[in-house]
This record gives structure tokens, C-alpha cells and sequence, in this order.
């Protein structure tokens, strides 16, 4: 989506007027700020012990690395995706917000949860080449009037210096997930995504970027694309894992 600069001015002026405040309580905040301390105090961190492949929290007692029955009992694309938070209370409501209802400046406090979870030892030595967003079917961008993937990923790419590439693209329109289980999540994908002409990945370490995982299904398929056009490593980054 094209953000129109043209109103920046505007909103410099009305700054004047109206305080920042929260997104969630609508506390006084500091300007350019957009999410009071106490709101973000109460945003669910994901900690160990958690799967090595997909983050899933698991709250037992483990130590060392290891993998989910989610993850154990199927072939997943990606070496591993990380997310920083649980989708829950307010991670959940902001990237409704933002997704949902058009709160499009809640990109920019989602594309720092990105950034804290590059901090994980999964990806904080790792050097990539491309920074790629999930892309959306062209009809349901169309609807939304973004893609909120690629706005996170265009952020994060400046924030870690590594060029962003637009390599995938969605030629199936799929059938909403939330009804199906992984195993019929993976089989409604198949084949709704491929490589953009004249893109090409071989031999490089790719990073996929989208704001919520919830059971793989999508950041998997990508990468499968992605390894199957020659990336030698696809790692993947949410902000929040339902």
C-alpha cells in the first residue's frame, strides 16, 4: 500500500492539538510512541522451553533443545520460525487493529516485536540476503488495501539493513484457514504460491517475514517454494505466535 505523505504535514498540525495516547488505554504517551509501558508490561513473552522449529511455548519442565509433536510428525519448509510474543490480550488486539482496522501507525510498535525476536539465538548470527514478505492473493488485497505482512517486512529490512525482495506471490485464492486442522491447512495451500518471474534465490539465506504464525501452514509453503527455486536456508519471523 501506498502511504500518502502528503498528509504528514496535516498530522504535524494536529499533533498540536491532540496528545498521543495509548492504543489500548488511551493513556498519555510520548510522541511518536504508541503503546503506554504498563500495556506493553502486559504483552506475553514467549520464554523457554519452547520448540526449536516453531517457538510453541511448552510449559513443562525441559531442558535443552527440542522439537513439538506439531512439528515432529510433519515435513515443514522452514530451519525454524521465531516469534517474540504469544497472540494473546493485548499482542492480539493490536495486530487486529492494524490488520483488521486499518490502525496502519500500529505497524510500527508490531515491526519492533519483530525486531526483538531477531534477537534470538536461532537468527541473531545469521547473515541474510533477503528480507521476503508472505504475500497476499491480489483479490484479498484488494479488500484489505494492504498487504501487512510487507509493511512489518519493509520496516524490519531497514531496521536489520538487508534488502527487501517482493520474490513470492499468491496466484490461488484460498478459503479462510481457521476452520481446518495442519493437516488440511497444508493441503489448501498447495500450490497458491510460486516465485516471481525474473526473481531468483539460488544459494541465498532468505528471512520470511509475517505477523501472526499459527500452525506453520503458510510460512511453510513459502519456504517450500523458496528451497525448491535453490535458497540454500529460509528462516521465518512473527511477531506473535497464536
Amino acid at each position: 500500500m501506498r502511504i500518502d505523505r502528503t498528509l504528514e504535514p496535516l498530522r504535524a498540525v494536529a499533533s498540536l492539538f491532540y496528545p498521543a495516547l495509548c492504543a489500548i488505554c488511551h493513556a498519555p504517551v510520548a510522541r511518536g510512541d504508541y503503546i503506554c509501558q504498563d500495556c506493553l508490561d502486559k504483552a506475553q513473552r514467549i520464554v523457554a522451553p519452547f520448540c526449536a522449529k516453531c517457538s510453541e511455548p511448552f510449559a513443562g519442565a525441559i531442558d535443552g533443545e527440542f522439537t513439538c509433536a506439531n512439528c515432529a510428525n510433519r515435513t515443514l519448509g522452514f530451519d525454524a520460525a521465531v516469534s517474540a510474543y504469544r497472540s494473546r490480550g493485548v499482542v492480539r488486539f493490536i495486530v487486529l487493529q492494524f490488520k483488521y482496522n486499518r490502525q496502519l501507525q500500529l505497524r510500527h510498535p508490531i515491526a519492533e516485536w519483530l525486531r526483538e525476536a531477531m534477537n534470538d539465538a536461532r537468527l541473531r548470527q545469521r547473515h541474510f540476503h533477503l528480507v521476503i514478505p508472505v504475500p497476499l492473493h491480489p483479490a484479498r488485497r484488494r479488500e484489505r488495501g494492504f498487504n501487512q505482512a510487507e509493511l512489518l517486512a519493509k520496516i524490519l529490512a531497514q531496521k536489520i539493513n538487508v534488502p527487501l525482495g517482493r520474490a513470492l506471490e499468491r496466484i490461488r485464492y484460498t478459503t479462510t484457514q481457521t476452520a481446518f486442522d495442519r493437516v488440511e491447512r497444508m493441503e489448501n495451500l498447495r500450490g497458491a504460491f510460486h516465485l516471481r518471474k525474473k526473481i531468483g534465490v539460488r544459494g541465498l539465506h532468505v528471512l520470511l517475514v509475517d505477523d501472526i504464525l499459527t500452525t506453520g501452514s503458510t510460512l511453510s509453503e513459502c519456504a517450500r517454494v523458496l528451497r525448491e527455486a535453490g535458497a540454500q536456508s529460509v528462516y521465518a519471523v512473527t511477531a506473535a505466535r497464536a
